[in-house]
């Protein structure tokens, strides 16, 4: 997952420490000293999925992702096997590989072990050698490289078995953002970014500010959210995704691809409305349950009105028509095909399994939410708090037996793009 850099306003001194150790009986002492967004501990610092591979880790919660990367591999295998062929000789240089983004898990390595078997065969195909890869798996530094590291050196299956960890290509890491310059100009040959840029590079601040039109008071997200708050996201929205492709611009040499999967909506369908259909709105972890649970804390005691209100969550689901104006605005790029789908969350047999037993789902429905949100959740309330906070939701969406019955749809934009 990605975010942008630390600016001037979000750097504090607030150490590390000071995120996850909080003291357990005072909690109004943690609140005071908090971090917010654009306060004292930067969002670039904290915004990840979460590490290692436990229950909540990203790497066992990443099925949605996967499912994504399942439907959009015949678009991904197709840009490869039309792309430029840039080396003559076994003796040239080396084909090199970006992964935007990456995040951990069998995701990661999926996608690019894809990239490079696919341009391996048509290397040896049509050419009749094999060129050397350089695959480079870039994310910001709160990322769980060690994680991905080990995965990577066959020490961590990640269910592959230990002959297919053994990759066929030269491997590093890049912390760093992808709204911000990471490769020296004109050196990649296919990036690619799965399941990440509709993370944003910050919180607008005015959604936060309670003198603000767009203050979005009592809200996590912004589906459904007034005129003012849809439009300081929209703004954040697009200056990210200018600084986006401008840096890929820049970093792609001609006749590269640049393959990007993202959460999207369609261009029928205003900002107010990121999810598409009621089912999802209600279904889906960033809204109804998710604010339930912001609310029982609240009534518990446990937080007050400005912690809750500090809070929001940093994603937004662009739509088909504004990538296509920020890719025309770039200039650089050929769009050879972008699309939007609709990925289901669960098929039909595991729906039904699901209503069978509603604690296993809300269990699973969690572990989602902190793998995606525990470390921003934790670097706002206290792990503590946090627990809490993931305990409700749990509760919320095992209680609520009409959930089960409906269909939760995630959109996603798949976009790719040839450089000129």
């Amino acid at each position: 997952m990605e975010s942008p850099p630390i600016s001037p306003a979000m750097v504090s001194s607030a150490s590390a420490k000071d995120v996850t150790s909080e003291p357990n009986g005072n909690a109004k002492e943690w609140h005071s000293r908090r971090w917010m967004w654009g306060g004292p501990i930067s969002l670039h610092r904290i915004l990840c999925m979460q590490g290692g591979d436990d229950d909540g880790s990203y790497a066992k919660n990443s099925d949605a992702p996967a499912s994504a990367i399942t439907l959009s591999k015949p678009l991904l295998l197709n840009a490869i096997q039309s792309m430029k062929l840039f080396l003559t000789s076994k003796h040239d240089d080396s084909l090199r590989i970006a992964d935007l983004g990456c995040a951990t898990g069998y995701n990661t390595l999926a996608t690019v072990n894809m990239v490079v078997e696919g341009l391996r065969k048509r290397y040896a195909e049509e050419l009749g050698f094999e060129p050397e890869f350089e695959a480079f798996f870039s994310d910001l530094p709160s990322n769980d490289f060690n994680y991905l590291f080990r995965t990577l050196s066959g020490v961590v299956s990640a269910d592959c078995t230990r002959e297919r960890s053994r990759h066929r290509y030269f491997a590093a890491g890049v912390p760093g953002s992808f709204y911000h310059r990471l490769f020296p100009r004109a050196k990649l040959h296919v990036a690619v970014s799965l399941s990440a840029l509709h993370w944003l590079s910050q919180i607008p601040e005015e959604v936060t500010n309670k003198s603000s039109p767009a203050w979005n008071k009592g809200r996590a997200w912004i589906d459904g959210a007034k005129d003012a708050v849809l439009e300081a996201y929209a703004r954040r929205s697009e200056e990210d995704l200018d600084d986006f492709l401008r840096c890929r611009k820049e970093e792609i040499a001609e006749g590269g691809i640049l393959f990007v999967l993202m959460g999207g909506r369609p261009s029928s369908q205003q900002p107010r409305n990121q999810l598409g259909d009621p089912d999802s709105r209600d279904k889906h972890p960033f809204t109804t349950s998710m604010d339930q649970a912001w609310q029982d804390l609240l009534d518990e005691g446990l937080i007050d009105e400005e912690t809750r209100d500090g809070f929001n969550i940093p994603a937004y689901m662009r739509s088909t028509e504004e990538v296509e104006r920020a890719m025309a605005k770039c200039g650089g790029f050929e769009i050879q095909r972008m699309e939007y789908r609709r990925i289901r969350e669960h098929s039909e047999e595991k729906q039904e399994e699901c209503a069978q037993d509603p604690a296993s789902y809300g269990r699973s429905k969690a572990n989602l939410v902190r793998a995606t949100l525990g470390p921003i959740v934790e670097a706002h309330l206290g792990r503590p708090l946090a627990c809490e906070l993931f305990d409700r939701f749990q509760r919320r969406v095992a209680a609520d037996l009409g959930l089960l019955t409906k269909t939760c749809f995630y959109g996603v934009i798949v976009l790719c793009a040839i450089r000129k």
